[in-house]
């Protein structure tokens, strides 16, 4: 049996007082949490929640929100993850989409969820221990007999170039991509995982998430990222690895007196979602000593982690993403489906077992995404002669001025040499004369300033003229997704509407 309380069980079994979950500086053993899943899956149940049910979550992080996808899992429903930041007709559009039977979220996003699908409100206690649910004391029903096929989650893609769609991902993803991330990172039982992103979306589920459960180790999971308090439970509980998206890396490196806290703990912080500069690898060396930054690539497609950099190799191979772990196969190929060779810079496929079946009630986008077993994910790079992985961008992101490509994440890369830069993105804006023309968005440092005249003396020396941008527009952060990814079509949108 592959549902996901099976493992839980196993180790309730065999380590049942040693922590799986750490939440506001209070301990849930292993053999606790499964008897809250089973109470979970009996009050899911008593609801009429049953095999291959959809069971939504609109929900901030906390063991709740694990004590529900794993009970739905015990049944063999889908669970449905939502972002809980997105607006009321959008979570209507994903419930619908996806037949969702029950919806639980949290008392502060009850007015995003449709007023016709059955749902409950979680309070702060039940959000701590969703076992509550079970009121009734019904029978603990026993574990559904899934097959690595089955359907265990639905997680719908950001919408970046389109309405959002449903992606299928099964057990067989799951725990391929677990078995990868274990090999990749080395993880074992003693680990114990900061889980700051929000669980709603791969990053921080699967990146590698509950594959440390998996493993019987120790998840920590804050409600939502603060880098003071990530900074000191990694002090404090002598944590020893996270995921992080670019900004969260960003706000702890260059918090004030982040490398005076005890940090030796920490063996690696994966991130990813965008090329990492050499200045903030150099940075967080600085800031965490004994640990690495590891570069990764992966998407939702993929349940995430489809590359990972290897110790020792950061900056000779800078820039890269590193190489495919074991059971994923990554290529570059044309827009006709050849496959190109090392340093030919095409589309990004990959195949392998991780690798999603396709989309949610969409045969049309199912079929386009794929060609010969291969998935197209939409970025642009190239594999150099050892296999190494590095993203140039992605299709919609190239800015095409007069004839000529530009990528949008090479003049990034020369900005943020700039010691004004906290963040830039670069998107190319309609002109009437060259099509598109290349414009910088920038987050300055605290107490910088910068001029559009000196980013453009800069980027000179560093680059063809064409690429240099004409505009510089600055902003206090930039829009991102949940696994870090620039929105440039929000930063687009924005600044078109500015010139209306």
């Amino acid at each position: 049996m592959v549902n996901l309380s099976a493992f839980i069980r196993f180790h309730a079994e065999r380590t049942p007082d040693k922590a799986a979950v750490i939440y506001d500086d209070r301990s849930l053993a292993y053999a606790e949490m499964y008897n809250r899943i089973e109470r979970v899956a009996a009050a899911l149940a008593a609801r009429g929640i049953g095999r291959g049910d959809v069971v939504a979550a609109v929900m901030k992080n906390s063991p709740a929100f694990l004590e529900i996808a794993f009970a739905a899992s015990h049944l063999g429903a889908v669970f449905l993850p939502i972002n809980f930041r997105l607006a009321a007709d959008e979570v209507g559009y994903i419930t619908d989409n996806a037949e969702a039977r029950l919806a639980f979220v949290d008392e502060e996003f009850t007015d995003v969820v449709p007023a016709d699908l059955d749902h409950v409100i979680l309070d702060p206690d039940l959000q701590a221990d969703a076992s509550d649910l079970d009121s009734t004391g019904a029978a603990v029903p026993s574990p559904s007999p899934c097959v690595p096929g089955d359907l265990q989650r639905l997680v719908y893609t950001s919408g970046t170039t389109d309405r959002p769609k449903g992606v299928m991902l099964s057990y067989e993803n799951f725990y391929w991509k677990s078995m990868d991330l274990v090999m990749g990172l080395g993880i074992g039982a003693e680990d114990r995982l900061l889980v700051v992103g929000p669980l709603y979306h791969v990053g921080a589920f699967d990146l590698p998430g509950v594959a440390v459960l998996w493993a019987g180790g120790t998840l920590l999971v804050e409600r939502e990222f603060d880098a003071g308090r990530a900074l000191d439970a990694i002090a404090r509980h002598r944590l020893t690895g996270a995921w992080m998206a670019p900004t969260m890396l960003n706000a702890c490196l260059n918090l004030e007196g982040a490398g005076e806290r005890d940090l030796a703990s920490l063996r690696w912080i994966v991130g990813g979602g965008e090329r990492t500069p050499e200045s903030r690898i150099r940075q967080f060396g600085e800031v965490f000593r004994a640990g690495r930054y590891v570069d990764a690539y992966g998407l939702t497609e993929s349940c995430s982690g489809d590359t990972l950099m290897e110790a020792g190799r950061e900056f000779e191979k800078i820039g890269s993403t590193g190489r495919a772990l074991a059971h994923v196969e990554v290529e570059i190929a044309n827009d006709d489906g050849n496959l190109l060779p090392p340093g030919t810079e095409g589309e990004i496929v990959l195949r392998g077992p991780k690798v999603t079946k396709g989309y949610w009630k969409d045969p049309a986008k199912t079929d386009a995404a794929f060609f010969d077993g291969w998935f197209r994910t939409g970025d642009i790079g190239y594999l150099d002669d050892d296999r190494f992985l590095y993203l140039t961008d992605r299709k919609k992101d190239m800015i095409l001025s007069g004839g000529e490509n530009i990528a949008s994440s090479e003049v990034e890369r020369v900005i943020y040499e700039l010691p004004h830069v906290l963040e830039a993105a670069v998107i190319g804006l309609p002109d009437a004369e060259w099509g598109e023309r290349p414009v910088a968005v920038v987050v300055t440092k605290p107490g910088e300033q910068l001029d559009l005249e000196t980013l453009r003396e800069h980027c000179r020396t560093h680059l063809a003229a064409f690429k240099v941008p004409k505009e510089l527009h600055f902003a206090e952060a930039l829009p991102r997704n949940p696994s870090g990814k620039v929105l440039k079509r929000q930063l687009r949108e924005n600044l078109a509407s500015a010139d209306d």
